[in-house]
């Protein structure tokens, strides 16, 4: 069955109770979009808000992340230096993190990851995100580090419901010739008119953002996503 993980771009912590809600006994994991006006243009919860103290609550374990008992948290972090924010994030819960490589000093990156507490390493899995203009080479000193990649479906990240970047389906079958079997997951501009395609090119895990938002049978869509067959 295909993974199909719903995402979250919350502008605070009222604004992700309320969508995530919208996904309790649907789905296990969902991803929560973080972005940091630099790496990206535009904020996200956590990094833009004001709710410090519901955050504080989570961190001294007060209180937990809103659904938590729901939900496995997979946190996007389009962020610059996001391995300088990685403690936070699993002192949040975070179950998977998924770092931008075009946001991070490679070789720190690299070392940091394989420099990470085994307990938090064999209980968070590690993703690590490229642009469709970056080189695939670039994954080679991380293929045994890490997880899984994720592949973008649009060119310009960091929003939701933009247009489909057709060049992911290539990039989807290059990487699956060269490391087949590392799990792929794509995210942005996943639809009714791009899944079967990104399915059919060897994609492992669809995350959902506006698709799912708009429509009133979440349910139901994501039954249709799951039943995507590679094979068909």
């Amino acid at each position: 069955m295909m993974e199909i993980i719903p995402a979250i771009l919350a502008k605070d912590i009222n604004d992700l109770r309320s969508k995530l809600g919208r996904f309790v006994n649907t789905s296990k994991v969902v991803q929560i979009d973080v972005c940091d006006g630099k790496f990206v243009p535009t904020y996200s919860w956590p990094m833009n808000t004001g709710d410090r103290k519901e955050i504080l609550n989570i961190l001294n374990e007060d209180e937990g992340m809103p659904f938590w008992n729901y939900f496995d948290f997979e946190f996007d972090l389009m962020i610059k230096d996001g391995i300088d924010h990685f403690e936070f994030f699993t002192r949040l819960g975070a179950k998977r993190v998924v770092f931008h490589l075009e946001a991070e000093d490679e070789n720190k990156l690299k070392e940091f990851i394989e420099s990470m507490d085994p307990y938090i390493r064999e209980n968070v899995e590690i993703g690590l995100s490229i642009k469709n203009d970056t080189e695939t080479i670039k994954l080679d000193k991380f293929i045994n580090i890490i997880d899984f990649i994720q592949l973008m479906g649009i060119k310009e990240i960091g929003y939701q419901g933009e247009p489909f970047d057709e060049r992911v389906l290539v990039k989807i079958k290059e990487i699956k010739e060269k490391y087949k079997d590392i799990i792929i997951s794509i995210d942005g501009s996943v639809n009714e008119n791009t899944s079967s395609a990104l399915v059919k090119a060897g994609a492992d895990r669809l995350v959902v953002g506006s698709y799912l938002n708009g429509r009133l049978d979440i349910i139901e869509t994501i039954k249709e996503l799951e039943s995507l067959d590679k094979n068909r």
